[in-house]
């Protein structure tokens, strides 16, 4: 019988936090500060203050559930252990089309960029984007955390380029002021920019290339929702204190109009350079995690197997990559950045709401697997801040529109309708493994 090729042990803490932390920062930063800063005003900065203290909440349940089961499958793995196949399934299907979904996004704010610099059609820019990186994929997961570690050096330099561009304006504008929508555009624009938060979970689907990943996976995700926030903050205040919420509302390209405004046309376009690279990288990232979670369910069943071809020569699963990114060009058709987001945003805040769940059942329920990491203040076996993510991820879901929420919730009948079909498969499967065995044994 031919070996099963699997994934390489290749990454450590210093790869998987700087893989999150290149996920993180291109995500949404880079793309949707103007139409945040839109919502909020010059208060943005307190959605991004909102969204990390989400992120956070559920950061920590992730890190306790990699440390539990450290699996490519990831959400599908933990939701399997405490609630069964089916909403297993559901939840690994809206993964995927976070994963998609964000890559498509991203690419939608890299075409922005590029439009400034070259004049070049949004919507090829981003198809084109999508297919290289997918290449890159495809040679294997050491090239593309090469490249992400390049990558990330060059987006972090461009955030705190924009931070030392604000430097001079702090003051010159009053920090508080909210936009005509109030406080209701401060929550708006926090279930908006939480997109720019998103990757930190994409972290965990690093598990089977990671060494030592009970330890690095929760490690990495902390260390990287960490500095994340720490700098989305600072440029959040230094972006409104150079153009002010008005006019940052405004830009397709807001990092490259606030160089223009503080240092001038060639600021400008080194810092647009910039935005290329970042959002660059985030588009890898988010095709990386998507491939590896549709990898990882095909691995188990749920999916059919030929998604869990590995090529012998990369160790990339190529047809599960190649699947990513043909869903990805698809979203990137609807064009309008804010709202495919906010699409990317539903899924994900679903999904957040049910691992925070899972976290709080499986301390009842298998209180005895060991937790290398564990989430902090509990009453009992309740763990409490588990409970305050799954209330804040609900106050930013009813933020959505509603024709997000009705591409939401058909999104997610359509994965309703695919886990049937795969259950229905998979009990199949077994009566006919349970028919040969019993028919093995009579012959014998």
């Amino acid at each position: 019988m031919a070996k099963k090729i699997g994934l390489r042990r290749t990454l450590g803490l210093l790869e998987v936090t700087i893989s999150g932390v290149g996920i993180i920062l291109g995500a949404g930063i880079y793309a949707l500060i103007g139409e945040a800063a839109g919502l909020a005003g010059n208060a943005v900065w307190i959605s991004f203050a909102l969204s990390a203290l989400i992120a956070l909440l559920t950061g920590l349940s992730y890190a306790e559930l990699a440390s539990m089961f450290p699996k490519a499958a990831a959400e599908y793995e933990y939701t399997s252990q405490a609630f069964g196949g089916f909403l297993a399934f559901l939840v690994g299907w809206m993964i995927i089309f976070s994963g998609v979904v964000g890559a498509a996004t991203v690419s939608l704010g890299f075409a922005g960029y590029f439009q400034a610099l070259t004049g070049t059609p949004i919507l090829p820019s981003a198809i084109a984007l999508l297919a290289v990186l997918s290449l890159v994929l495809l040679f294997g997961i050491t090239h593309s955390t090469r490249l992400a570690i390049v990558l990330t050096t060059v987006e972090a330099l461009g955030l705190v380029l924009v931070i030392y561009m604000g430097i001079p304006y702090l003051g010159s504008v009053d920090l508080l002021e909210m936009s005509p929508l109030g406080s209701a555009g401060i929550l708006q624009a926090s279930a908006l920019i939480f997109f720019a938060f998103i990757g930190f979970e994409e972290i965990v689907k690093l598990s089977e290339e990671a060494k030592d990943p009970e330890i690095n996976i929760p490690r990495g995700l902390v260390l990287a929702i960490s500095a994340s926030i720490i700098l989305y903050i600072l440029v959040a205040i230094s972006a409104v204190s150079v153009l002010g919420w008005e006019e940052l509302s405004c830009s397709s390209a807001p990092f490259s109009d606030i160089a223009r405004y503080a240092l001038g046309p060639n600021a400008s376009a080194i810092i647009s350079i910039m935005a290329l690279f970042a959002t660059t990288n985030t588009v890898l990232l988010m095709l990386l995690a998507s491939s590896r979670i549709i990898y990882g369910m095909a691995s188990s069943g749920s999916l059919p197997p030929i998604l869990a071809s590995v090529h012998p020569r990369t160790h990339a699963p190529w047809i599960a990559t190649i699947l990513s990114m043909i869903i990805a060009m698809s979203f990137v058709f609807l064009e309008d950045i804010a709202f495919v987001a906010n699409v990317n945003n539903f899924t994900v805040f679903v999904t957040f709401i049910v691992i925070n769940a899972v976290l709080i059942s499986l301390r009842y329920k298998k209180p005895q697997i060991a937790r290398p990491f564990r989430v902090p203040i509990s009453l009992g076996k309740l763990a409490v801040l588990p409970v305050l993510g799954i209330l804040f991820n609900l106050l930013m879901l009813i933020q959505l529109e509603t024709r997000v929420m009705a591409i939401g919730l058909g999104l997610g009948g359509l994965g309703a309708l695919a886990a049937l079909i795969s259950m229905r498969y998979i009990r199949s499967d077994i009566k006919k493994l349970i028919k040969n065995s019993i028919s093995s044994r009579d012959q014998g």
